[in-house]
């Protein structure tokens, strides 16, 4: 089993990395479009990053401290759980061309494609400066406005950028014949592989074939009118 290297941290942090990462083990064919999908979760972190500096600025020009306290839940959660919830699967089904982790990705990232959507959208008291709440703070502070703007362009960017990501790995997929029928066969076969559930397998086969044995072999039995 590799090591450990991502993220990468200082080495005098009590912390470890959680997860191994080598594009290198990712066959040549796919490989640029998952470090694209790679560069695109740095993107939405560092929109994310944008978006509370922007959202703070926004606070002191009378914008409200719920934006900034939701743009800081918004980096804290948002950037490592979409590293795990869609990038690991989409990471593991290139390297593995495993339909289940393609299924999972889908699921997913479709939700973060409508998560972009809305953050670059802008709604009020949502903890994101999209288009709503930037054009509208153009009639009080224009500085201020055009902080706010750097990172509502930074949203609609990669809610589009991920649609489009999403529409070529999707139809990838379906060119090599994948489908929701594959993606359940390997869940099965997955779960056939368990140990445990291989020895409970084997055990019923073995008492059912020494049933079948004992049926075979055993002595016939008559009553009184045959005899």
């Amino acid at each position: 089993i590799a090591e450990a290297n991502f993220p990468p941290l200082p080495a005098f942090l009590p912390l470890k990395p959680c997860f191994y990462q080598d594009f290198d083990e990712i066959p040549e064919l796919h490989r640029g479009l998952c470090k694209k999908m790679y560069h695109l979760w740095m993107l939405n972190g560092a929109t994310l990053v944008v978006n509370l500096v922007g959202c703070f600025v926004w606070m002191f020009g009378g914008g409200g401290v719920t934006n900034f306290g939701l743009s800081i839940i918004w980096l804290i959660m948002f950037t490592p759980c979409s590293y795990v919830c869609w990038f690991r699967p989409i990471y593991k089904a290139f390297k593995n061309d495993s339909s289940f982790n393609f299924m999972l990705f889908f699921f997913v990232f479709m939700a973060q494609v409508g998560i972009s959507i809305i953050q670059s959208i802008g709604i009020p008291g949502w903890g994101v400066c999209g288009w709503l709440a930037t054009i509208s703070f153009f009639s009080y502070n224009v500085l201020i406005a055009l902080v706010m703007l750097v990172p509502t362009i930074m949203f609609t960017a990669v809610a589009s950028l991920s649609f489009i990501a999403l529409t070529k790995i999707h139809n990838l997929y379906r060119g090599t014949g994948g489908s929701m029928s594959k993606a359940q066969e390997e869940w099965t076969t997955g779960a056939w592989k368990n140990p445990h559930v291989q020895a409970a397998a084997q055990e019923a086969a073995m008492g059912a074939a020494a049933g079948a044995m004992q049926d075979q072999y055993s002595s016939p039995q008559y009553n009184q009118n045959q005899m």
